[in-house]
């Protein structure tokens, strides 16, 4: 099977120099040509050429501008642009490569070179492609790493405790509304970066990773825990962020797992500091954590458990309002108020 031959684009207004370009390349490439710099931006859109040989001086906007132009749209700046021009100077040159031209080619040229530079560009653009595609698949494979780690981990957490499989995904999906609402809107001091929403989803289920340490005799307790008891359970946290925390040493301070050890450890910490296990005060715990603490108590009372009867929407709502200041942070619980329905949608789906 022959290859496709790559598209060139030659923006050029006098007829004989196009005779000449076609000449020299039309054997080895596709052709189209344009005549002026409006067609030129139109057929750029049209044809996604491979390579564009570009005039100077031409009728209507010049070869600088459409060169401009070119280089500031996402979707074409990719394009390699040669411009072919009478104009001979080192400024005029230093102006077309500043506009991200790859080449500068002055008139009259010499046909063996500009075939050559013709056959460079485009060699060295399908190098880059090549490039570009392997680190998209390395960062894919990434990713599923991650993933990965992320899952077999919270695995662990399912098999001590039964419940934990349908309250990881609900507060995955608390943790990710709710993120969701402060990245599309204007919050000062709660600003959440897109790639930080898919962090926070990704890293919520290890929020209770640290139950692995906790005996089954107090993790599976049917009844209600005794005050001795209970702060061994409250240990789950320090558990879990430890944990993270070794395995960041391994990856790097600026691991992904930064913002899973802030969850594990911290979100048991409450906005008037009498939380555990750091006593953390207001902005002192981190947000991801905060976000965390009104998924989890939203789910710890909106289920049941084997010492206690789920609660209604309407009664774990009250709750989560009358703790906004001492428990929940006060704007994270503003945002509940407005989003509660749409928790109670998340409860329902991963009952």
């Amino acid at each position: 099977m022959s290859q496709k031959k790559p598209e060139v684009l030659v923006v050029e207004d006098t007829e004989e120099n196009i005779d000449i370009l076609v000449d020299i390349l039309s054997n080895d490439y596709n052709l189209s040509v344009a005549i002026d710099g409006l067609t030129a931006l139109e057929s750029v859109k049209d044809i996604h050429p491979d390579l564009i040989l570009l005039d100077v001086m031409m009728p209507g906007i010049s070869g600088y501008e459409v060169c401009k132009r070119i280089k500031e749209d996402p979707v074409f700046q990719h394009i390699p642009v040669i411009f072919l021009t009478a104009l001979s100077s080192d400024i005029d040159e230093s102006k077309g490569l500043d506009l991200g031209a790859v080449d500068y080619i002055t008139k009259p040229f010499n046909p063996a070179l500009l075939k050559s530079r013709v056959k460079n560009h485009l060699e060295l653009k399908q190098y880059q492609n090549v490039l570009e595609d392997m680190v998209s698949q390395k960062t894919h494979a990434l990713i599923l790493t991650q993933e990965a780690t992320i899952q077999s981990m919270a695995i662990l957490a399912e098999y001590r405790d039964p419940d934990t499989g349908g309250h990881i995904q609900r507060t995955k999906n608390y943790m990710k509304l709710v993120a969701e609402y402060l990245h599309n809107n204007e919050c000062p001091n709660y600003v959440i970066a897109k790639e930080e929403v898919l962090l926070m989803a990704q890293m919520a289920p290890l929020h209770d990773i640290g139950k692995v340490g906790v005996p089954d005799s107090i993790l599976l307790k049917p009844g209600k825990l005794t005050g001795e008891e209970f702060e061994i359970m409250k240990m789950h946290s320090c558990y879990g962020g430890d944990a993270i925390a070794r395995v960041q040493s391994l990856l790097g301070e600026t691991s992904f797992l930064e913002i899973a050890h802030d969850i594990a450890r911290s979100h048991h910490e409450r906005w008037n500091g009498s939380g555990y296990p750091d006593r953390l005060k207001e902005h002192d715990i981190p947000l991801s954590a905060r976000i965390m603490a009104l998924a989890d108590l939203y789910d710890a009372l909106s289920t049941k458990r084997p010492y206690k009867e789920a609660m209604s929407h309407d009664e774990v709502s009250k709750i989560i309002i009358d703790s906004i200041g001492s428990h929940i942070d006060p704007m994270l619980g503003m945002i509940f108020k407005e989003l509660n329905l749409k928790f109670l949608d998340i409860s329902l789906t991963y009952q």
